[in-house]
């Protein structure tokens, strides 16, 4: 990549935006063609990416975006700058944009639209911005428009300089397709506003219609908006939800699930695989019928930064994969980003394999038409053996099944074998006709083969002869 001057606007080759499904609570690109974010966290500073920081091995990067690429990745989750360390901050002083920082990101916008990637951004890093506020260039200790932690949402300074760095950013890179949609805020939280939740609505509604100024003005459209929020504060504060689920200006939603018996603290592959399927269908609930949702975020938090503890390679990779399909099958939109909480601190080659499997999965399924519901707790199955992960409608549906009886723990370096079993599922909501049941192996990523099923006026009843460990189903309606 050739040298410019500071700041000229970079060219963006054509690359279709993503949109929401008219029709169904998925995404689809403009031309389309069913789009489904597959991919994880990663940061400025991690090491898949820090090569691109002053160009030191832009090949480096540029051949693992190819790699994910490869792998089915599409989405990677992104802030606009990582304040871990003293280094990566976008702005320093307010309002000075850092050309080393507008570089960066100008040649990964540049890369993700060259290898089919799209970039899920968020403008701030609030959890280290939260722990080094003294240090940031937005406090008042650093001449900043910011006072306390408490006032970030509700400061007049605070809010502008907010809205000159989306501005900024909107500006210079909002007119590539490589920008999937802004996570307006990272894990928006009442502590940040003066712990009145009520102030939420009025700074989505404030920055969403902001962005979309810009936006309208510069390219005529506007990219998809949400809004993340870490799960336990929809414990500590109920009414958030009703903000992040159901607020008119934003177009789909997401959550970071952080369960802290399961997810945080994975004792078992079972445990987290269950909670995740248990998020999904209580966030659907709350949502409107046709908006997309996914997790965002979510990871062995707990056992990462307080126990400083890296899971076992194997088992991570089993909770990982186990976590992501029950992600899908219950209804989200992908299998989930996952934030590493790994030391190097990137996914492994089995999680690129995992999301290799679900990304060749979902090509079963014409997700613009899926007017999904949960049906986890609506599926019958034969055997207690097995747990159910389920969402369908009239014509498609979606079925992981978990071996339970067994579960991996975490000082279980190998898969333990399972004798296959026979069993029985019955599932509500399709319309009478002919299916066709893909039977889908998770760890070869591979299909087994499939199934020609009638459904009547009874609810579909699937026969299936041998299952191991787990299975996913993709039945679809013959013509």
């Amino acid at each position: 990549m050739a040298d410019s001057p500071l700041f000229p606007t970079p060219a963006s080759p054509a690359y279709p935006w993503i949109e929401l499904a008219p029709a169904a609570p998925y995404f689809v690109t403009e031309t389309g063609q069913n789009w489904t974010p597959i991919g994880q966290n990663d940061a400025l500073t991690w090491p898949d990416l820090a090569g691109l920081f002053c160009r030191r091995n832009v090949a480096a990067v540029e051949g693992h975006l190819a790699w994910l690429a490869a792998h089915g990745v599409t989405c990677l989750r992104l802030m606009l700058e990582y304040c871990q360390t003293e280094h990566r901050y976008l702005e320093r002083p307010v309002g000075r944009f850092q050309p080393n920082m507008v570089r960066f990101w100008d040649d990964l916008f540049a890369l993700c639209a060259r290898y089919g990637l799209r970039v899920l951004l968020t403008p701030y890093d609030t959890f280290w911005m939260a722990r080094r506020w003294r240090y940031h260039p937005y406090s008042r200790a650093q001449g900043g428009p910011g006072t306390r932690r408490s006032q970030w949402l509700s400061c007049p300074r605070m809010r502008q300089a907010i809205k000159d760095r989306l501005s900024f950013a909107a500006e210079r890179w909002g007119s590539s397709g490589a920008l999937f949609a802004w996570d307006l805020w990272n894990e928006i939280d009442p502590a940040h506003a003066g712990k009145r939740p009520e102030a939420l609505t009025e700074f989505i509604s404030d920055l969403s219609a902001h962005v979309r100024a810009v936006e309208l003005r510069c390219f005529g459209r506007t990219h998809l908006q949400t809004v993340s929020v870490f799960g336990p504060v929809l414990g500590h504060y109920p009414t958030v939800a009703e903000v992040v689920f159901q607020h008119p200006q934003l177009d789909f939603a997401t959550t970071h699930f952080y369960e802290a018996a399961t997810i945080n603290n994975p004792k078992d592959t079972l445990g987290p695989a269950r909670a995740t399927g248990a998020l999904v269908r209580e966030a659907l609930a709350q949502l409107p019928a046709a908006r997309p949702f996914f997790d965002s975020e979510h990871g062995p938090i707990y056992t990462f930064n307080n126990r400083h503890r890296t899971l076992p390679e194997a088992f991570d990779d089993e909770y990982f994969r186990h976590m992501q399909w029950a992600h899908l099958a219950s209804g989200g939109a992908g299998g989930g980003l996952r934030w590493p909480y790994r030391q190097p601190h990137v996914l492994t080659h089995g999680m690129r394999a995992a999301q290799r499997s679900l990304a060749a999965f979902t090509e079963l399924l014409d997700w613009k038409h899926f007017q999904r519901r949960n049906l986890s707790h609506e599926v019958a199955i034969s055997s207690p053996a097995f747990a159910a992960f389920a969402c369908g409608d009239t014509r498609q549906a979606v079925v992981w099944l978990l071996r339970q009886d067994r579960p991996t723990t975490r000082n279980s370096t190998r898969r333990r074998a399972l004798p296959p079993r026979a069993i029985q599922l019955t599932l509500p909501g399709l319309a009478p006709g002919a299916y066709r049941v893909h039977l889908w192996n998770t760890v070869a990523g591979t299909a087994g083969g499939h199934l020609l099923v009638q459904a009547g006026a009874e609810p579909l009843r699937i026969d299936l002869p041998a299952v191991g460990a787990d299975l996913a189903l993709a039945i679809v309606a013959e013509g």
